[in-house]
C-alpha cells in the first residue's frame, strides 16, 4: 500500500539550528518539509476550518504557469466556493486523513489518500471533510488555455487503480502513473505520480520548456537542478522554471515517489 507524506507543522524548538535545505534561485526553488510550519500558513477566503501552505505562485524569474498549495482541512471544514476564478482549472490529490468529499455538479466523490479529482474551468464544485481526522491534500491551479474544438472533462480516480507505465530501457524501475489523458489536446497540463526504485535514475539532464511542481510523496533522492546537486526527501517541494536542467538518483531504502505537474499541449504565443 502506498503512503503519502503530509507535514506535522508546529514549530521547532528554540534550541534547533537554523540551517536547512531551503533555496531559491532563478532556475528553481526547494522548499524542504522542515520549513512548512504553522507560522507560514494562510487562511483563504470562502474556506472554513482550513489552512494552506502556498508552495508556488507565478513570480518573475520563477515558474509562472501555475499555483500550488498544500491544504489542511479540519473535520467539518471545507468550501462551497473553493475556486474564485471561473477560467482556472484545478487538480486535487489527497495525502492523508479524510475522506475528503468533493462534489462536482451535484455528484459526490469520497477521496481517500491517493484519490484525485481534475476540475475543469467553469465547473461547479465544493469540498468538505466529513471525516474525523484532518484531511491534507495537494491543490494545483492553472489558468486554462482554451483550444477550439476541445473541452476537458472531469476526471476522478485513485492512483493505485491506474497501471504505471515503465520508462523505456529502465527494466520498469522508473515508472510514471498518468492521471490525466496524455493524448487529448483538451488538457493543457499533465499530473503524474513518478516512481523510482532504489538506485534508479534520470540518466540525463532533462532540459525542456515545461515547468514543474514536484511534491515528494515518499523516499529520498539526490536531485540535479541546474548546476547543483540537492538532497530531497518525502514532504519536500520543488518548483522548476522552464528549461531548468534536471536529473536525479533515487537513494532508497524505499521507492522515491513524487507528484509532478507540467504544462503541455499548447503553442507558444508570441
Amino acid at each position: 500500500m502506498n503512503t503519502y507524506y503530509a507535514p506535522e507543522a508546529g514549530l521547532p524548538a528554540q534550541t534547533a539550528l537554523l540551517s536547512d535545505r531551503a533555496v531559491v534561485t532563478e532556475a528553481y526553488t526547494v522548499i524542504p518539509r522542515g520549513v512548512l510550519r504553522d507560522i507560514v500558513t494562510s487562511v483563504l477566503p470562502d474556506w472554513d476550518g482550513t489552512r494552506a501552505w502556498i508552495l508556488n505562485r507565478p513570480v518573475a524569474g520563477g515558474a509562472t504557469t501555475f499555483a500550488q498549495y498544500l491544504m489542511e482541512v479540519a473535520p467539518g471544514g471545507g468550501s462551497r466556493k473553493p475556486e474564485p476564478q471561473e477560467t482556472v482549472e484545478s487538480f486535487v490529490f489527497v495525502l492523508d486523513g479524510g475522506p475528503l468529499t468533493v462534489t462536482i455538479d451535484g455528484e459526490q466523490h469520497e477521496l481517500t489518500p491517493g484519490g484525485f479529482a481534475y476540475l475543469p474551468p467553469k465547473i461547479i464544485w465544493t469540498v468538505a471533510n466529513e471525516g474525523t481526522e484532518p484531511a491534507r491534500f495537494q491543490w494545483i491551479r492553472k489558468a486554462y488555455e482554451p483550444l477550439a474544438g476541445h473541452l476537458p472533462k472531469v476526471v476522478v480516480g485513485h492512483e493505485s487503480d491506474l497501471e504505471p507505465a515503465g520508462m523505456p530501457g529502465t527494466d520498469n524501475k522508473w515508472r510514471t502513473t498518468r492521471m490525466l489523458p496524455v493524448d487529448d489536446l483538451a488538457y493543457d497540463m499533465h499530473i503524474n505520480v513518478v516512481t523510482f526504485e532504489p538506485g534508479a535514475s534520470i540518466p540525463f539532464a532533462e532540459t525542456h520548456v515545461m515547468e514543474h511542481g514536484l511534491y515528494v510523496l515518499e523516499g529520498k533522492a539526490v536531485y540535479r537542478l541546474n548546476e547543483d546537486w540537492v538532497e530531497v526527501q518525502e514532504g519536500d517541494y520543488m518548483s522548476l522554471r522552464a528549461f531548468c536542467p534536471q536529473a536525479c538518483y533515487a537513494g532508497g531504502p524505499s521507492n522515491f515517489r513524487y507528484l509532478l505537474y507540467k504544462d503541455v499541449n499548447r503553442q507558444i504565443m508570441l
